[in-house]
């Protein structure tokens, strides 16, 4: 009867503590639906921009070719997020909805992934939504749900970090080795997306090391490579193929910073305007970058208050927690892997002012950060699979001042969060709604539907606000215009030229450069007569480059003339009356030679132009 009346008692707490655990998980899957919905509303405010148009323009000029798939971008490899580019650009065209969809879908099965692991690494709570809360809303991981260039990457780097960091723990758990297959195509498909995602083999390395061994640091490290010996083994052999791999196409990425001054500078601006605020839920003000994601740009003050709110948490937690202290130093040591990798890759660029403004360079810190807020504040969960029927072993009990003080600060720090995350999203999401891109193309839509069906235009660059100029030649609008089903008719000769401006209307061209000198004929310029040939000097020369000329001319009978300038010439019809000839030319130098083919023939020249092709001023 004894045994019986234990089992009754027993069965209810069993029924209980599965109840508690159902309502934590259908709590956090109700938080993963929100942080979905509420991230799409954020992204289609915008539209496609500045790299994504680069990225569309490449999967559309390209077949699907090994070659175009390992092609580097920006020293990056990502041959899986080209891949799905031009599945979709083939399929769609360059349309945004598709990514939104993608982006969603990513943000579900990371908040997915993360929820499962934190049910298996921490102890059973209801504080484990507060790191899933955190992950989920951190507004330093907008760009990832909102502009495809990075989401394509950073989103499978953070899903292969979770992945990977759950294999790992349910390996060690069971010591079952199927597990290690899991680790290993968790961190492989992450590079195949992104080849930084490879920093996943540090994380699970170093979370290992502060969470299951005893002793000391050196002792922990060593007892670490010791009995999980075949992850290390499996690890680093992804490790030198991803470098090999990398180093084979890419080359080296490594950078060296101009001065010690400027790895400063980025070390401060990435931990006091971006880091440090976005994990209290800042930076609370945002700074314009083109059409791309905005950039932090939190108040000076700011920065000074969240590092005051982490370290009190950190000391809190610390003094309230057995093992809060490793979570902490866990994320101190990824963070100065991170913050190293980022400085040997970004710095002495040309982006190097404002490299520690951009959010998208420690999305991965949010989960490690959330992953160490976990254990600090909520507790490991036993190290072994067999949990105890009755819930998990208590925990040494802490000082009755530290009970009754954390559950207050951790109140506080929940209220501040959310309003916080809630105003930063609200500043992104008005940034991000701002598209010069969208606005040129529908400019550019609407101006060719109601141009006459002869309109052919020179080619040039799109403004810079839309596709910056370092993505040349993607800049230039035949690539930018590539994919679209309506799109200008580029030429490289022609009597009468149009080109776009740079809000997308289309407007007659001229030639902004140099010009030659006044011509010693009067009334007629420079007279070039059948079988002469006449040198002009321009005002200014020009360098070796990919010119327009501009030849503005009056003929009584109609032939042929060729343009040499430099090295270059060019051959075009001479048509009789008064006309004008653009043309293309590769040439350099302070003067331009015309020559007249055809009996009986001349010209009168009233100015040769060779510069860019521009707007008639109105």
């Amino acid at each position: 009867m004894a045994s019986t009346g234990a089992a009754a008692s027993a069965t209810p707490g069993r029924i209980g503590a599965r109840l508690n655990a159902e309502q934590i998980r259908l709590v956090g899957l109700a938080m993963i639906v929100i942080s979905v919905v509420w991230r799409m509303q954020v992204a289609l405010r915008g539209s496609l921009a500045a790299d994504d148009y680069v990225l569309i323009s490449q999967a559309a000029e390209s077949k699907l070719t090994i070659t175009h798939l390992l092609a580097p971008y920006q020293d990056h490899l990502m041959p899986a997020g080209r891949l799905i580019t031009w599945l979709v650009t083939a399929q769609f065209g360059p349309v945004y909805w598709p990514y939104v969809l993608l982006m969603a879908a990513g943000q579900a099965i990371l908040g997915i992934a993360f929820l499962r692991l934190l049910r298996r690494l921490l102890r059973r709570s209801w504080l484990l939504l507060l790191p899933l809360g955190v992950l989920l809303f951190s507004p330093l991981t907008l760009e990832a749900t909102s502009w495809w260039a990075v989401g394509g990457t950073v989103l499978p780097m953070l899903i292969a970090m979770v992945l990977a960091v759950t294999a790992q723990v349910d390996y060690v758990q069971t010591g079952r080795r199927r597990h290690l297959v899991r680790l290993a195509l968790a961190v492989g498909v992450g590079v195949l997306f992104f080849d930084r995602a490879i920093l996943a083999v540090a994380l699970v390395f170093l979370l290992t090391a502060a969470r299951y061994p005893d002793g000391g640091p050196l002792r922990s490290i060593a007892t670490t490579l010791r009995r999980w010996w075949p992850s290390w083994l499996l690890l680093a052999v992804l490790t030198a193929g991803s470098v090999a791999a990398h180093v084979a196409t890419v080359g080296s990425s490594l950078r060296r910073p101009q001065s010690a001054g400027e790895v400063f500078s980025f070390l401060t601006q990435l931990l006091g305007s971006t880091l440090l605020p976005g994990l209290v839920g800042g930076p609370w003000q945002w700074l314009r970058a083109g059409d791309g994601a905005p950039v932090t740009a939190p108040p000076q003050f700011a920065g000074w208050i969240s590092a005051a709110i982490v370290a009190v948490l950190v000391v809190a937690t610390v003094r309230h927690r057995r093992g809060a202290g490793r979570a902490w130093l866990l994320l101190g040591g990824y963070l100065v892997i991170a913050m190293g990798v980022l400085a040997a890759t970004r710095l002495g660029s040309a982006f190097s002012e404002v490299a520690g403004s951009v959010p998208r360079y420690v999305s991965d810190v949010v989960v490690v950060g959330a992953i160490c807020l976990g254990l600090a504040v909520v507790g490991a969960a036993p190290a072994t699979a067999e949990t105890p029927e009755h819930g998990d072993p208590p925990e040494p009990a802490a000082p009755q001042r530290s009970r009754e003080a954390l559950p207050a600060l951790l109140a506080v720090v929940l209220v501040a969060g959310c309003l916080s995350t809630a105003w930063s999203t609200a500043g992104f999401s008005d940034s991000w709604a701002e598209k010069a891109g969208r606005s040129y193309l529908d400019t550019v839509r609407i101006e060719l539907a109601s141009a006459p069906p002869d309109t052919v235009f020179f080619d040039g660059p799109v403004p810079e606000s839309v596709v910056p100029a370092l993505s040349w030649p993607y800049n230039q609008q035949s690539r930018f215009f590539r994919a679209f089903d309506t799109r200008p008719t580029f030429v490289d000769e022609a009597d009468h030229v149009s080109v776009l401006d740079g809000l997308g209307r289309i407007r007659l061209a001229t030639v902004v450069g140099s010009a030659t000198l006044p011509g010693p004929a009067e009334g007629c310029g420079y007279l070039v007569s059948a079988g002469q040939t006449v040198r002009m000097t321009l005002d200014q020369p020009r360098d070796e480059w990919h010119w327009v000329v501009r030849i503005g001319y009056r003929s009584a009978a109609e032939g042929t003339a060729t343009v040499r300038f430099g090295t270059a010439s060019a051959e075009f019809p001479v048509r009789q009356g008064l006309h004008q000839r653009f043309l293309r030319i590769v040439g350099g130098g302070p003067t331009v030679e015309l020559t007249v083919a055809g009996d009986d023939m001349s010209l009168c020249v009233s100015e040769i132009a060779i510069g860019d092709p521009a707007p008639e001023s109105e």
